[in-house]
């Protein structure tokens, strides 16, 4: 890898998408990079923060609408654009979603680790709660803070570092269409690829879980009614 490609998938979750993005822009990289947010069908309004912000700040924005009249969510679309650019470009690809909150070594801290394990195919950041204990979705990993963990469990994409070689190794036009969300499917991929999925908890990220789709909180505070409207309208697929 040369370089990172950083994304930010969004729909209309502005206020904790301009934080994630703030603390993105102010991370201490001396890696060539470029950081895109994705908005994906966002309402106009919020549409417009997202241009706003993107002239006085920088950032790249990407319009799916621009791209696809598919409707939200759109995760596949983006993942294939950004694993042909990357390895037009060598470049890794770090997903950050808008529920996080990076720390000013975070970024930096990801890219070390995979360049210092060539059979790394996912590199990703433990997260944790604003008083820094562990939450959702890494609570399998309390226990083993401040380590690298070479996990054969699966790696969300909350903040994740996609190596260049494991985007070689899997093609994601293979990716079930039919499916929302992949972090499950390419973090099995990539361990059947032979390559190593590594957590680290020496780089915690706050994490406000589900905070870019709050519909997703009725798992917690209303599980019949989350998994009738998962069953009935097809949403959340994994």
């Amino acid at each position: 890898m040369k370089q990172l490609h950083i994304i930010t998938p969004v729909k209309d979750s502005i206020d904790s998408t301009l934080e994630t993005a703030k603390a993105i822009m102010a991370s201490k990289l001396d890696v060539p990079h470029t950081y895109t947010i994705y908005n994906d069908f966002s309402t106009p309004e919020n549409t417009a923060r997202l241009e706003q912000a993107a002239k006085e700040t920088g950032f790249q924005l990407v319009n799916l609408s621009d791209l696809t009249d598919h409707p939200s969510p759109n995760y596949l679309l983006v993942l294939r654009r950004e694993r042909q650019m990357c390895l037009e470009e060598d470049a890794g690809l770090l997903i950050v979603e808008s529920d996080v909150t990076v720390r000013p070594d975070t970024l930096q801290g990801l890219w070390n680790v995979a360049k210092e394990h060539s059979e790394a195919g996912i590199v990703a950041s433990v997260t944790v709660d604003e008083e820094g204990d562990i939450n959702y979705p890494y609570l399998y990993a309390k226990g083993q803070e401040n380590r690298i963990v070479d996990t054969r469990r699966h790696c969300s994409f909350c903040c994740s570092l996609l190596t260049t070689e494991l985007m070689r190794r899997v093609d994601f036009d293979e990716l079930d269409a039919a499916k929302s969300w992949f972090d499950v499917t390419i973090s099995h991929r990539s361990l059947e690829t032979g390559l190593h999925n590594l957590l680290v908890t020496k780089l915690p990220v706050v994490h406000r879980p589900h905070g870019s789709r709050p519909w997703k909180q009725l798992k917690y505070k209303n599980p019949l009614k989350y998994y009738w409207l998962k069953l009935t309208k097809g949403l959340d697929k994994i």
